[in-house]
């Protein structure tokens, strides 16, 4: 049960649950114990001085700060080593992100403007936890490309949103506290220029920044969405993990608490700070931060006629529309212009239908949405109104999108949104370059560039893989060189194919992945020799048009797998998913083996 709640379907029906509860819990018997609770006064105090405030205000102010710190980290961790970091892949979710933004504010004015113009903020945001459940359950089964596609364009609305939250809606701005909370975020990027690795320097920090904007006045989401993005985000190098490994080497040999702990900041040395605080951060939010909130602000008296009241107030409808409506129409309109105007185009394996399905469940607001309601609408019943708002567009923008895709599988033939999954075309023993018996039962192929500091020939996995397995496995490598990384890759593959003439291929590959410093072309020359090689034959293959050919139908057969870097593994001719450690590669082999060995005594 606990590990389905840290799926993203779980996590959603987590939020709903906790909805239905607050709902019911407001309009029980004992629906007064529901505002008598979030209206408890809690403080700290230092001697003479104190600091006080309600539960609700705690919550909202203290813990969603830590749900924005996660989105500032996301963002940072996108432009460092994710989807941002390539600008042109990222430039259709980015505008439609932002027009996204734009329709729903426009839609909400024109029906709600002169009755509640203040509320124009509550339609802006997307719920990503309840988006990604929503989609978890109502889309494709196989989504990841979309996913990652909508992840983009929520970190564009997810900053716009704080970034109003924080402009829009701050009263009585204090200059000394405000003052103090910009020095404490130029420390913290005057940190994250000193590659400190430790995460204690940047919590402390951010703590002070979260207090002095407290007290300025700023709405402190403001500060959390700022401070995460400070936090530096960097791809794992080899060289880090190769000291680690020593580190806990050092440990194996002498297991005593001194060495345990280098051996310790050792291995956190090697994870970027930004990654050790989403990954220590993430499930507290999605289990307690965000399900919290929910209980604090969802539960709304709906006796009296309210729920009435609701369905004729251009508050709820403006709501409603803005959200289910503009959301949809924003981000599909501005997916097109995007594309129209030649600035990206989708994800390999996501069609239009997709995308409007993604764009109609971006339609859910809820955390954000109710924490600016909070902010935007001091009258009770205009909140109350707003409210009910939130909560209608968040089931018919499920239903929308479950329509979308729906239509999208007959329709258009979209069963998937995400890259291929099957080793295409299958391993052929008489073209492939195989370790192994070449009827073994398993099969690993791996698509692998020469430069890749984290392929199998320089982890080691394969070895271990190896000895578990036995003549039972057989290992099969294809190239993929990541030109715009690895300028040495293309020519190094060339290389191995040309040893591969001469009978000696993994020789060759050995050799190359023991000296990846070293692989310019008198290096390459210098190993063929080492080899004993004909040079003159070597030389020739080396230049020639047809051994080109064969490293470009490698790339060509990882494009149409769905290979998109390196390592990446095909089990059984399925692509593997995940870390790629040989004991997860072990464990995923031996659950196919068994789920085929079951498989065929059904037969």
């Amino acid at each position: 049960m606990s590990e389905w709640l840290r799926t993203e379907s779980g996590s959603a029906a987590l939020l709903v649950a906790v909805t239905i509860v607050a709902l019911l819990w407001a309009n029980s018997a004992i629906g007064d114990s529901y505002t008598e609770l979030w209206h408890t006064e809690l403080g700290i105090v230092f001697g003479e001085h104190d600091f006080e405030m309600s539960l609700h205000h705690w919550i909202n102010d203290g813990l969603m700060v830590v749900f924005f710190f996660v989105i500032g980290l996301e963002v940072r961790q996108e432009f460092a080593v994710g989807s941002l970091r390539d600008r042109r892949r990222a430039m259709v979710p980015l505008v439609a992100g932002v027009i996204g933004v734009i329709v729903p504010a426009a839609i909400y004015l024109a029906i709600a403007g002169r009755d509640a113009v203040d509320g124009w903020g509550v339609v802006v945001g997307t719920d990503t936890a309840f988006l990604l459940g929503a989609l978890a359950i109502v889309g494709p089964r196989m989504s990841n490309q979309l996913r990652i596609f909508l992840l983009t364009l929520t970190v564009v609305d997810d900053f716009l949103a704080v970034s109003i939250i924080g402009v829009v809606y701050t009263e009585d701005l204090q200059i000394v506290p405000l003052l103090i909370a910009v020095a404490g975020l130029v420390g913290l990027w005057l940190l994250s220029r000193t590659s400190e690795w430790r995460s204690a320097p940047y919590v402390i920090l951010v703590i002070v920044v979260w207090a002095a904007t407290l007290a300025s006045g700023v709405h402190p989401s403001l500060a959390g969405m700022a401070a995460g993005l400070l936090v530096p985000a960097r791809p794992t190098e080899r060289g880090h993990v190769e000291s680690a490994k020593t580190l806990f080497r050092d440990y194996w040999q002498s297991p005593q608490a001194t060495v345990a702990r280098t051996a310790r900041r050792g291995l956190a040395r090697s994870i970027s700070v930004n990654q050790r605080l989403h990954d220590v951060l993430r499930a507290p939010v999605s289990l307690f931060v965000v399900p919290v909130f929910a209980l604090a602000n969802a539960g709304i008296y709906l006796g009296g006629g309210v729920l009435g009241e609701a369905f004729t107030s251009t508050i709820t409808w403006g709501v409603i529309v803005g959200l289910v409506i503009g959301k949809f129409a924003g981000i599909g309109l501005g997916t097109w212009l995007a594309i129209r105007a030649g600035l990206g185009r989708l994800p390999d394996g996501v069609g239009p239908g997709s995308v409007l399905g993604g764009a109609a469940l971006s339609g859910i607001g809820f955390t954000v949405s109710l924490l600016i309601i909070g902010l935007a609408f001091t009258d009770g019943d205009d909140a109350a109104k707003a409210t009910v708002g939130v909560l209608a567009a968040m089931v018919l923008a499920t239903a929308l999108g479950w329509t979308i895709f729906s239509r999208a599988r007959v329709k258009w033939g979209e069963t998937s949104a995400d890259l291929p999954v099957t080793l295409d075309p299958p391993v052929d023993v008489t073209s492939d370059h195989i370790r192994g018996p070449a009827d073994a039962p398993l099969t690993v192929v791996e698509f692998m560039d020469f430069e890749c500091p984290f392929c199998a020939r320089t982890t080691g996995m394969w070895k271990d893989v190896h000895a578990h397995f036995g003549d039972r496995v057989r290992y099969i490598v294809r190239h993929l060189p990541i030109h715009e990384y690895h300028p040495h890759a293309f020519l190094a593959a060339t290389a191995a194919e040309a040893a591969a003439r001469q009978g000696k291929f993994w020789e060759m590959h050995d050799i190359l992945f023991a000296n990846q410093a070293e692989l310019e072309a008198e290096h390459l020359l210098a190993y063929a020799e080492q080899l004993e090689l004909d040079m003159n034959r070597f030389v020739i293959d080396l230049e020639s048009e047809e051994v080109a050919t064969l490293i470009v139908a490698n790339e060509e057969s990882a494009n149409v797998s769905g290979a998109r870097g390196t390592p990446t593994f095909f089990l059984n001719g399925r692509r593997h998913r995940g870390p790629h450690d040989a004991r997860t590669l072990i464990a995923a082999l031996e659950a196919g083996s068994e789920t085929e060995s079951a498989a065929r005594r059904r037969s």
